[in-house]
């Protein structure tokens, strides 16, 4: 079966660290990219926080995760990682892996623009 599945979340204090998984089953990344989005409490919209290409592994951070979270990959386990530090309440949200087009991801194409995603991982982050 083809399917990303996202793990790792869970409930932190503010200042606190989490490191997320997304495993991809049944495919490989290839010339993919993953990207990580959250939907904050109450907001209907994605919000993109890391992508990450496998073609020549260029990295996107948002603004709002700068210097606080890091994305990387382990092509051994078919795995992306997000490694986040420094956490802080806004952060909470269900953070979900999409595998698609680097670009497509760049200019905010959204859901529809993306080949796969995963079914979320919960984190909350208390103040």
């Amino acid at each position: 079966e083809v399917q990303l599945v996202e793990s790792g979340g869970g409930l932190v204090q503010a200042g606190g660290s989490l490191r997320l998984s997304c495993t991809a089953s049944g495919f490989t990344f290839d010339d993919l990219a993953i990207g990580w989005f959250r939907q904050a409490p109450g907001k209907e919209r994605d919000e993109g926080v890391s992508y990450f290409s496998f073609s020549d592994r260029s990295r996107y951070y948002a603004p709002s995760v700068e210097g606080r979270f890091t994305v990387s990959s382990d092509n051994a386990r078919n795995t992306v990682y997000l490694h986040m530090t420094d956490l802080k309440p806004e952060d909470t949200g269900l953070y979900y892996c999409a595998a698609g087009d680097f670009f497509q991801m760049l200019i905010g194409a959204g859901r529809r623009a993306m080949k796969l995603w995963g079914q979320g991982t919960q984190v909350t982050v208390s103040s």
